[in-house]
């Protein structure tokens, strides 16, 4: 009996593993679910201008609202100490303020959840041996980035509370990188422990898929500043900006390089160019990839990520065009999230599945 025991215990091994990783995964994409959510709340809570509404920073005390009038009203009187207030929405009434302070603490709340739901399971999955060794830096690293993305958070607000209307445009940018950088780490993490059909793509199509995933993170970035800025308000034409397929005034402010950050033409012009040369490494991909490996599920997400990198462009247009309407606005930032996802989805696919770590095992 204990040989039949022994010869079946290979098999269990394999079983278990399979099993935990299915459990790890789901749990990830629940994550990327609520960090999409936080995203475009995010987003939201910048086009409200209702960012600067809570002007202070309590991790536990800060998850309960304001009860009662009393404390509604002393909410309104620390908000009236800001520039925001004093500059823009002086005379703003209660009942308005508190339109813009709820977008702010759902975002809050919405941040903390999404800790939560990450340290709680992963905490519970480490403890009953569900983790393999080799997830466990990585999970750790995401964490601790999620905590990071706090503080950095609260630096992006406190930037607006003393001698600006509005928050800087560089912390806005580093803030919604850090948050699509949490967002790829975990969807790699999660295609990394999914079944693959197809076995690692050659060399060339791995590489580039990466440099395309860096190339979406720099846009976002750029998308960021545009943000900022409120560069999407102005120069709402398309395919000219401006009456010019390379408008003016680029290059201004001194020293030049001063523009690409703080010029809000400049700034929405680079942006567009960035767009451009997405579209046309995302065609040059599918291209290289339909003719080095056709008739693969590597060709065939390559040509699905050049459709998604075609819509997120028309999107594009459609908001500046209009001016950046709220829905479109909101559309176009959760479509750059998803244009990420898959990038960093096709990246991790085209290098293959995690090894088992009952394989590595026996190997070793």
């Amino acid at each position: 009996m204990s040989s039949i025991a022994q010869a079946a215990s290979p098999f269990d091994t394999r079983a278990a593993e399979a099993r935990h990783r299915l459990q790890v995964r789901l749990w990830l994409y629940g994550v990327l679910v609520l960090v999409f959510a936080l995203v475009i709340v995010g987003g939201a809570t910048r086009l409200t201008d209702s960012g600067l509404s809570i002007t202070e920073w309590k991790p536990i005390h800060g998850v309960i609202p304001p009860i009662g009038e009393a404390q509604w009203q002393e909410e309104l009187d620390k908000y009236r100490q800001i520039p925001e207030y004093q500059q823009i929405n002086k005379g703003m009434s209660l009942a308005e303020f508190k339109v813009i302070f709820w977008w702010e603490w759902a975002h809050r709340l919405l941040a903390r959840g999404v800790g939560f739901a990450f340290a709680l399971p992963l905490a519970f999955f480490w403890l009953t041996g569900r983790l393999e060794s080799h997830l466990k830096p990585k999970l750790l690293g995401i964490l601790a980035l999620g905590g990071l993305q706090g503080a950095i958070g609260w630096w992006m607000v406190a930037s607006g509370l003393v001698d600006r209307v509005d928050v800087s445009q560089y912390r806005l940018a580093v803030h919604l990188t850090i948050a699509c950088l949490i967002f790829a780490a975990i969807m790699a993490v999660a295609r990394g422990l999914a079944p693959h059909t197809a076995g690692p793509a050659p060399m060339a199509v791995r590489r580039f898929a990466g440099w395309f995933v860096i190339a979406v993170l720099v846009q976002i970035y750029l998308g960021g500043l545009v943000a900022g800025l409120d560069a999407g308000l102005a120069y709402n034409t398309w395919p000219l900006m401006d009456g010019a397929l390379v408008p003016g005034g680029l290059f201004v402010q001194q020293p030049a390089w001063l523009n690409l950050f703080e010029n809000p033409k400049t700034v929405q012009f680079v942006h567009r160019l960035g767009a451009y040369l997405l579209l046309a490494l995302a065609l040059w991909h599918a291209w290289a990839s339909v003719r080095r490996v056709p008739d693969t599920t590597h060709a065939r997400r390559a040509l699905a990520l050049l459709a998604l990198v075609v819509v997120q462009a028309l999107v594009g247009i459609v908001t500046v065009v209009g001016a950046v309407p709220f829905g479109w606005a909101l559309v176009h930032q959760g479509m750059a999230l998803v244009v990420l996802g898959f990038a960093v989805a096709h990246r991790r696919a085209a290098a293959g599945a995690y090894p088992p770590e009952t394989a590595v095992r026996t190997a070793g």
